[in-house]
């Protein structure tokens, strides 16, 4: 081997070819995105930030809400009005009725296959085959213009099409009502987003949401979103501003989306008292509603009412959460130069466990979030306990973890309810204020929320020590890159591109949830690293709070705030169901020699060249060769001294002042039998117990994606080489990652290191 011919050597093999390969379309993994992307326009720049041109809607509401308890019933009237900030005339409009999702005639359920299980939960059973079946759906009384006449509507299953008596034009706005009522549903039974849950003594804990005809989103990227809402994918939805007035029981207690605008009306002169000084504890909550106050509740099962009145501006929903048997805290966290309230609604069965760590962990992610991405705009955020569910609105959100009934929980309940208050009340961010089209794009929510709850999970662990084991990290299940090597391994039949309509998403959470979150870490660790990464996240969340991002948009501006081409990255992780491979494929041992070799000499004699005809080289012997063996004779090889004398025409004494004097040089051969390009993070292990660690950039595979070398020259003698040592990268096999290559354990021999914890 010589660096002089190296070039030639492949020419030549190149000519030798007896038969050519036909020509090709560039299938080069480094290629850009363009056949990919959609070409920018003046809503949506190059660079990934809104264009000058940029558009969106606007959807006002007024609503009045009623909560029959005893039927567990709400009715509703609202008016709204819709404002058309786009460039095209609009003949009419479409609202999302999802709660039709439920509806006795709902299709929903004829879409998923079922087989005969073994078993079924007996709740679940008899509402399958038993039951008459849930009453569910939006049954709508009316739609109404301004002046009291009917409007015509069509109801096409979870969709419905408001037909106006006029084009709305662009800037102008239309104003219609709705009256509705619906039977709320049982959450615990049925798994619904929003719903009730009937405790032991016959109250009943409410958390509320798609309570109401929603309006659909119009854009720029594909007019109206009225996808129909079949159960798992989530929503798109306009921002607007909610004027909200919600009548209860007299004996419950409420919180909801939006500002308390009669908090002298509904609060006792205690808790209003409380309230003060929750605003100045930043610590430790505040009671509101003692456990006492909410048991004593619990009995009185009151026949009068009582209406909670909130404002809420800019936001794309609204929820609520209401009970007779809830206990409420809260604590100040400052967030900027603004206090934030971080708000626990729970009944005693979360206790003791929510009173503890609920409310801190929601200051906690506001706090990591709003590190990451922007100062979190509202002035309150909740965390509502409720069984068996986690579902997310603006300032507002479900999460589950409960103790037994005497107040015991494992670490299994104590991490996943911290982990899931910490995604849920993430969404805040993403996608409630970020606000993608979840109906589309899944894992543009859910999957960036992820990621961003991993990092804020590990802040948690860092500020609350108490929280997890000693001298642990919080033990978090997404994020890091070997947790999601089983899943990219799996059969290729069950797999889907994460750039997949998550309704037709094989694997739904590690597709959606997991994949793009440990891409996303992978990016951040080992690729971009973190100070690029985080600005250039920064720079998008930043660019699109309030505002409609395509995948398009996260993608360029992530590129354009770091100046890392990452085309390559987002095609393979987010267009491909590839996978890592990366190992060690052979090492081979050279020697430096001034003697001119054996493949040298058959080069320059085909090309009729003499030795005197060459400036002074270098040449390297392998080990076990035939130059090897004879050069070993004559002593001539890793003669350092000889060679610095051989070449000191060709350097200056200060040159070779500072030379190395490397006595071992290596051809380590990487290979790669995984698709997806990777840095090729190497760990040379030397004789002497030490060892350095290099990563090549992903780029080492541009020209050639199966194999690539590297030489090394070295001082001391290498004993090892390892690639991808701290599982960075997802490599979805560790067997090919050493030289020497590791012997392989017996079944036996793996199930006892598992055991030991090796």
């Amino acid at each position: 081997m010589v660096f002089l011919f190296a070039g030639n050597a492949v020419a030549q093999d190149t000519e030798k070819q007896e038969e050519r390969k036909p020509g090709h379309y560039n299938n080069n993994r480094f290629k850009q995105l363009y056949e990919e992307f959609s070409t920018p326009n003046m809503y949506r720049s190059p660079n990934g930030a809104p264009g000058p041109n940029y558009y969106q809607q606007q959807a006002d509401y007024v609503m009045d809400i009623r909560l029959d308890d005893e039927n567990a019933r709400i009715y509703g009237e609202e008016t709204i009005t819709y404002t058309n900030n786009s460039p095209d005339d609009l003949e009419y409009l479409w609202v999302q009725l999802d709660q039709n999702k439920r509806a006795r005639d709902s299709k929903s359920p004829l879409i998923e296959a079922d087989g005969a299980f073994p078993a079924d939960l007996a709740s679940s059973f008899v509402g399958k085959y038993m039951g008459e079946g849930f009453d569910g759906g939006f049954k709508i009384d009316w739609v109404r213009d301004t002046k009291g006449n009917a409007l015509p509507h069509t109801i096409n299953r979870t969709m419905m099409r408001v037909d106006m008596p006029e084009v709305l034009e662009p800037g102008k706005k239309y104003t219609f009502s709705i009256k509705w009522w619906y039977n709320v549903p049982d959450h615990t039974v049925d798994r619904a987003r929003s719903g009730y849950e009937v405790f032991d003594d016959g109250n009943k804990g409410y958390v509320i949401a798609q309570f109401y005809p929603r309006m659909a989103v119009y854009s720029d990227v594909e007019g109206w979103q009225n996808s129909q809402f079949w159960g798992r994918d989530e929503f798109a939805l306009p921002f607007g501003n909610f004027e909200v007035n919600i009548t209860v029981p007299s004996d419950h207690v409420l919180d909801a989306t939006g500002e308390l605008q009669n908090r002298k009306e509904v609060f006792s002169k205690e808790m209003l008292n409380r309230f003060e000084r929750a605003k100045k504890s930043y610590k430790e909550p505040v009671v509101i509603v003692t456990q006492e106050e909410a048991e004593a509740a619990a009995k009185s099962f009151s026949t009068t009412t009582k209406t909670w009145k909130f404002k809420a501006e800019n936001v794309r929903d609204y929820g609520f959460a209401t009970s007779r048997r809830y206990i409420w805290d809260m604590m100040a966290v400052k967030i900027g130069n603004r206090d934030v309230m971080a708000v626990s609604v729970y009944p005693p069965e979360g206790n003791p466990l929510w009173g503890e760590w609920s409310t801190k962990v929601v200051a906690s992610t506001l706090k990591s979030y709003s590190r990451m991405t922007f100062n979190y705009p509202y002035h309150k955020a909740i965390s509502v306990h409720a069984k068996n569910q986690g579902m997310e609105y603006p300032m507002i959100c479900w999460n589950y973890g409960r103790p037994d009934a005497e107040g015991n929980y494992s670490d299994r309940t104590k991490y996943g309810m911290m982990s899931v208050i910490i995604h849920e009340v993430g969404h805040n961010f993403f996608p409630m204020i970020v606000n993608s089209d979840e109906r589309q794009w899944t894992w543009m929510d859910e999957g960036i929320n992820t990621f961003v709850q991993y990092v804020a999970e590990q802040d948690f662990g860092e500020a609350y020590p108490e929280a997890v084991a000693p001298n642990k990290a919080y033990p978090s299940r997404r994020g890091p890159a070997k947790y999601i090597v089983d899943y990219m391994a799996g059969n290729q039949d069950e797999l889907a591109p994460i750039m997949t309509k998550g309704l037709n998403t094989y694997s739904f959470g590690a597709n959606a949830y997991s994949k793009p979150a440990t891409g996303l870490n992978i990016l951040r660790e080992t690729i971009m690293g973190r100070d690029l990464f985080d600005y250039s996240f920064r720079t998008y969340a930043q660019r699109w709070m309030f505002k409609h991002p395509t995948p398009e948009d996260f993608f360029r501006t992530m590129e354009d705030a770091s100046a890392v081409d990452l085309d390559w990255f987002w095609r393979e992780w987010f267009y491909t169901t590839d996978y890592v491979d990366i190992g060690v494929e052979e090492v081979k041992k050279y020697y430096v020699t001034s003697k001119m070799n054996k493949e040298v000499k058959e080069m320059i004699a085909a090309r009729g060249m003499k030795e005197s005809d060459l400036p002074p080289l270098v040449y390297l012997v392998e080990e076990g060769s035939e130059d090897f063996e004879e050069d070993m004779k004559t002593q001539t090889l890793n003669d350092v001294t000889t060679l610095q004398e051989y070449l000191m025409d060709n350097f200056s004494p200060a040159d070779r002042a500072k030379m190395k004097a490397p006595k071992y040089f290596y051809e380590v051969t990487f290979n790669k039998p995984g698709g997806i390009p990777m840095p090729i993070i190497a760990e040379y292990t030397y004789v002497d117990g030490t060892s350095e660690r290099v990563t090549y950039p992903a780029q080492i595979w541009r020209l050639n994606d199966a194999q690539v070398s590297k030489i090394i020259a070295s001082e001391k003698e290498i004993e090892k080489i390892e690639v991808d040592p701290d599982e960075e990268t997802a490599d979805i096999d560790t067997t090919n990652n050493s030289w020497p290559k590791r012997k392989k354990l017996g079944e036996f021999d793996s199930f006892k290191n598992k055991v030991k914890g090796e």
